[in-house]
């Protein structure tokens, strides 16, 4: 950062001593000025590049973290359907842990992303009791592994989406965008004409509320769990629905160990 800083600013130097020297020595007039509607162009070619930056790493944090709800969906979906094949106590634990997970993950874990505080604990202690009963099978037991890597697949697929609930773009780089922008509109302004101006002025509010629209849209798009555009939770409440469904069907209404909210049930 500070050879970036360093050799912009020898440049700037540079260059203007230069034009000092030159001029001075040639003693010759010093010629048409440079006109504020001249740093329009670079101005604006930098605002939009910053924009188009900006906006594509927003989107694509957006994207990730979409996939990684649909990932994730699918693989509690898969994990609930291989623990039927272990032993019967072993399997309703799991599988009871597996209802309850996404429940947490619904109730506690998508509040916690949309205020931006991150993971919850509440998920985390099903998760738990998955490796309680994968310690109880054992190494030798021939699901083991095959768990053990859907647990794995399960908690990947989780921390990319938590890692993804918060913001991909600084607050510097924003605050930088928002700075460069104001200034090309400024820019704009201050170089319009003195008279019959209402078209400019038009457009000029057509192109202020143009860039305001696109900064308020990153701002969106790069918090995925909290914005007005946010990444559904249909995929992971489906799922829940559908193995909460085949729990029950399995092993009785009334059995789960924890609420609607995926918070442990007293005494289970």
């Amino acid at each position: 950062m500070l050879i970036t800083i360093a050799v912009a600013v020898a440049a700037l130097v540079l260059g203007l001593l230069a034009n000092w020297l030159v001029k001075r020595r040639r003693q010759v007039e010093s010629g048409e000025p440079i006109m504020v509607s001249d740093l329009v162009s670079p101005m604006e070619t930098l605002a939009v590049l910053l924009l188009a930056f900006v906006l594509v790493v927003a989107a694509e944090s957006y994207s990730t973290a979409d996939e990684a709800v649909r990932s994730e969906a699918n693989i509690v979906d898969n994990f609930f359907e291989i623990s039927e094949f272990a032993p019967p106590a072993a399997a309703q634990k799991l599988q009871a842990a597996t209802v309850c997970y996404s429940r947490a993950v619904l109730s506690r874990e998508w509040p916690s992303m949309e205020d931006g505080d991150g993971m919850s604990s509440a998920p985390s202690a099903w998760s738990t009791e998955f490796r309680t009963v994968f310690r109880q099978l054992g190494p030798e037991h021939p699901l083991f592994e095959i768990l053990v890597e859907a647990d794995r697949e399960r908690s990947n697929a989780r921390s990319e989406r938590v890692m993804q609930s918060v913001p991909a773009i600084p607050d510097v780089l924003y605050w930088f965008m928002l700075l460069a922008l104001a200034v090309t509109v400024a820019t704009f302004a201050f170089s319009l004409p003195a008279r019959g101006k209402k078209l400019e002025v038009t457009t000029l509010v057509v192109l202020t509320a143009l860039f305001t629209l696109s900064l308020l849209l990153i701002r969106d798009v790069d918090r995925p769990f909290g914005g007005a555009i946010s990444v559904s939770a249909d995929t992971m409440r489906d799922t829940e629905a559908d193995i909460t469904e085949d729990f029950t069907t399995l092993y009785g209404a009334n059995t789960l160990p924890c609420d609607q909210n995926g918070d442990r049930a007293s005494g289970a």
